[in-house]
């Protein structure tokens, strides 16, 4: 965001922010030429986000489609709306000319300090992506640039100087797409199953 301490004048700053605002108005006037728009979430968005976090977790875990626990879904449902009026966190919605959401994004941003010794305090920021979903029949569209292109200049105006994002190691389209994007793998994260690592402790009892 910009601000007039940033910038040399008043004049200075007057200009870039003429110059942001149109280029978000064009923006908005290709998006609305292909048919969507993309937009902060509010409430009233909620359950039906709620249902692109399900469709997104059975698509990366493989499993057929099957309903929500009902605790979950309410869970849910509380999780994105603490996420509303919170200032390091932003959720989108990309909506259709018939007014109809087809898909959503999610970033917030984490903070973290040095473990090393420094002459000056130092705080880290990265802004996490997390939960982007397109519906099938919207895709090919740019709908999933046009959520990440905000989802990177909230993290920018945040101060975050890193992107992190997971996807699972299966899923070959989401690594294509990441990758094609500049994301490199920084780390691995396995997962096991609870039972499965207490026998494998026991018969290495010796």
């Amino acid at each position: 965001m910009y601000t007039p301490r940033k910038c040399r004048s008043f004049r200075d700053w007057a200009g870039m922010l003429l110059a942001k605002v149109e280029l978000e108005l064009q923006v908005a006037v290709n998006q609305a030429k292909r048919g969507f728009v993309i937009r902060e979430a509010r409430e009233e968005d909620l359950p039906e986000m709620v249902g692109f976090l399900a469709k997104l977790a059975l698509h990366v875990s493989g499993a057929p489609p099957h309903d929500l626990k009902e605790s979950e879904r309410k869970r849910l449902l509380r999780t994105l709306h603490s996420s509303l009026d919170d200032p390091n966190k932003l959720l989108l919605v990309a909506e259709s000319k018939n007014s109809a959401l087809v898909g959503m994004g999610y970033v917030y941003i984490w903070r973290s300090q040095g473990i090393w010794e420094q002459s000056e305090a130092a705080e880290f920021k990265s802004g996490v992506i997390d939960d982007i979903w397109v519906e099938p029949d919207f895709r090919g569209l740019g709908i999933l640039k046009a959520l990440l292109r905000d989802l990177v200049t909230f993290a920018e105006e945040h101060h975050a100087s890193e992107l992190i994002l997971e996807y699972s190691a299966s899923n070959k389209e989401a690594k294509a797409a990441w990758t094609k994007l500049g994301f490199k793998p920084t780390g691995v994260r396995a997962a096991a199953f609870t039972s499965v690592v207490k026998q494998a402790l026991a018969e290495s009892q010796g």
